[in-house]
């Protein structure tokens, strides 16, 4: 079931598909502990490094921008990241709760 956020977030990578830009699609698709964000959620990425949507937040996000202009780069077609948060990294990264979030990152077109 989509919601109105995703539909948004859709329609914008849509537009984005028109001008021939690249984008990827990064999707929540597993957690542990706590997370900012819920499985499901999602994020769109141009080669620019433009965004809409959220995966999470701070530095996480960051990296997802970071790696997603890499899998564009590289030509690959998808690619899963992991972000797993010791108590004494948590503040480091950004992930102050502690837990844990799966990404998938996925070119579309």
């Amino acid at each position: 079931m989509r919601n109105s956020f995703d539909e948004k977030i859709l329609d914008e990578a849509y537009d984005w598909i028109k001008t021939d830009q690249k984008v990827v699609l990064a999707t929540v698709i597993q957690t542990w502990g706590s997370s900012p964000r819920q499985i499901g959620s999602r994020m769109i990425i141009n080669q620019n490094g433009d965004f809409s949507g959220s995966v999470s937040g701070g530095c996480v996000e960051t990296s997802v921008v970071r790696e997603s202009i890499n899998l564009l780069k590289e030509n690959k077609q998808c690619k899963k990241i992991e972000f797993k948060v010791s108590n004494e990294s948590a503040w480091e990264i950004g992930l102050a709760c502690g837990g844990e979030i799966t990404i998938f990152l996925e070119q579309i077109n």
